[in-house]
């Protein structure tokens, strides 16, 4: 009797099956216009789907923004090629991938460690040695994000008044004033104050490290860095920028260079012209077929 239950069951399982299959290939084969609709946007919503899920699984941000829109040009570089690419620019977009711990960051570091040390076998990345860092300054939550790259590591100790700095990629062993000009680091200049250990960090376009000026005047906590860049997205980030100063009331657009926008303009014009060729296409196609 059993048996006969569970056979009776699995031919009904089987038949709900295939009711189910044939009601789904009803629903994406309809001409009916409200159901073609509707197909259109859980098609849309899928497919936006997979490449969140795509990006969340690169990047590490689960249910977090994925990428970043940049809106300033701390990072140019000088003489940059037209269209701006492999660098970082206003306007453009770049994924931010989570760093887990400090030996996840590669630093540009100076002759003595760090990428630079290395030569050309060193790890560069957007036109420089090192990696770039998405940072929270003094990990503010309400404070705009700084995208920098990492340049090196210092360690601060103290020991009553006196605060010593040890940076070895520059050579620098528990001193208490630093020269390193490259940094924009002077013994001439007022010592830092600094009370913890971190990362130091500098846009390729800025002259002086971000813990010696108003950005962030500590060293980076490892839980104050979202990521580091990764893939940059040229010119999308405008659109973005855009929302935002409407939004907002800023001002980031007027931060992007003209030949971005002449490259994003060139780029909404085929993406708009591409599916309008298409249904020229299919127009004259099916115009030939009625003359057949």
């Amino acid at each position: 009797m059993r048996q006969i239950q569970s056979f009776q069951a699995l031919i009904k399982s089987s038949e709900d099956i295939m009711k189910t299959k044939k009601m789904f290939l009803q629903f994406w084969k309809s001409d009916n216009t409200k159901i073609a609709f509707i197909r259109d946007i859980i098609v849309a919503l899928l497919a936006v789907l997979i490449v969140l899920l795509l990006l969340w699984t690169y990047t590490g941000q689960w249910f977090d923004a994925p990428m970043v829109a940049i809106e300033s040009g701390s990072m140019e570089h000088p003489n940059s090629p037209f269209g701006r690419l492999g660098t970082i620019d206003a306007g453009d977009m770049v994924l931010v991938q989570k760093v887990y711990t400090v030996d996840d960051i590669v630093t540009h570091g100076g002759n003595l460690g760090g990428a630079q040390a290395r030569g050309e076998g060193g790890w560069q990345t957007y036109g420089d040695y090192g990696d770039v860092l998405i940072y929270k300054p003094l990990g503010q939550e309400d404070t705009p994000q700084i995208i920098h790259r990492v340049m090196c590591w210092v360690d601060v100790t103290k020991e009553g008044d006196t605060t010593t700095y040890t940076i070895a990629e520059y050579g620098i062993f528990d001193e208490e004033t630093l020269n390193i000009p490259e940094l924009g680091l002077h013994d001439k200049k007022p010592k830092p104050t600094w009370t913890h250990s971190g990362f130091l960090t500098m846009g390729d376009n800025n002259n002086v490290i971000d813990q010696v000026s108003s950005i962030c005047p500590q060293p980076l906590k490892l839980e104050w860095i979202s990521g580091k860049a990764r893939l940059e997205i040229p010119w999308l980030g405008t659109i973005n920028l855009f929302f935002d100063d409407v939004l907002y009331g800023k001002n980031t657009v007027s931060n992007v260079h003209e030949d971005s926008l002449i490259c994003l303009g060139i780029l909404i014009a085929i993406l708009i012209s591409i599916p309008i060729l298409l249904d020229i296409k299919d127009y004259f196609v099916e115009k030939k077929n009625q003359q057949l």
